[in-house]
């Protein structure tokens, strides 16, 4: 599945649903591709990724290292249980700017590529937006946050940028330069849970 992926990819989440934890990604021609869902009732958080609609295909699964904490390590894995890579928030320097890194399985202490919001403010003006009765509603259009994804040492790969909208976040993934089809789907598998650990924002 990765090895062909049409760019731009597009990404939904839904917030004013009766299923609110699930994203659908789907390529530029409108297929689906997977969709990301939370498991319920969990003291660590786990997400399964699967290939269909209906949810009767899972293909991958993002665990939480540790019980909900600030600075839980999520890893990857297939449906083997066979270790994929991971992604971790960089500290508290993420409480003024967003900022993960993204693991290969191999090396569990150097960062593969780092996802970086490009604009701080951005989160700033949309957690005080967010606080006025009534406007605070619409902060999904107004604020609109970018991210840059780079290999470790420079080098951007990818772009996520926010779509406004009201009803769904929606956001666009943009394919800046090659990767392997590991490190790609690292990337993506990092970007849809940092998506979801992002998503009470605007």
């Amino acid at each position: 599945m990765f090895q062909h992926l049409q760019y731009p990819l597009h990404i939904t989440f839904k917030i004013w649903t009766l299923s609110p934890n699930r994203v659908s990604v789907t390529d530029n021609q409108g297929k689906l591709l997977f969709v990301m869902r939370q498991k319920a009732f969990r003291l660590k958080e786990a997400i399964v990724i699967y290939g269909d609609e209906q949810l009767q295909q899972p293909l991958y699964e993002i665990k939480a290292d540790r019980i909900i904490d600030f600075s839980a390590r999520y890893n990857f894995n297939n449906l083997n249980g066979t270790d994929l890579g991971g992604i971790k928030r960089h500290g508290l320097k993420s409480l003024w700017s967003a900022r993960y890194d993204v693991f290969d399985r191999l090396a569990a202490t150097r960062p593969l590529m780092t996802i970086q919001e490009d604009d701080p403010w951005i989160k700033v003006c949309d957690t005080l937006f967010a606080e006025i009765p009534l406007l605070g509603m619409f902060t999904g259009y107004v604020f609109n946050p970018t991210y840059t994804l780079a290999r470790d040492g420079g080098g951007q790969v990818m772009k996520l940028s926010k779509i406004p909208g009201f009803f769904s976040r929606h956001y666009t993934i943009q394919k800046v330069d090659r990767l392997e089809t590991q490190a790609e789907l690292q990337a993506i598998l990092g970007i849809l849970m940092m998506i979801f650990l992002e998503r009470s924002r605007g």
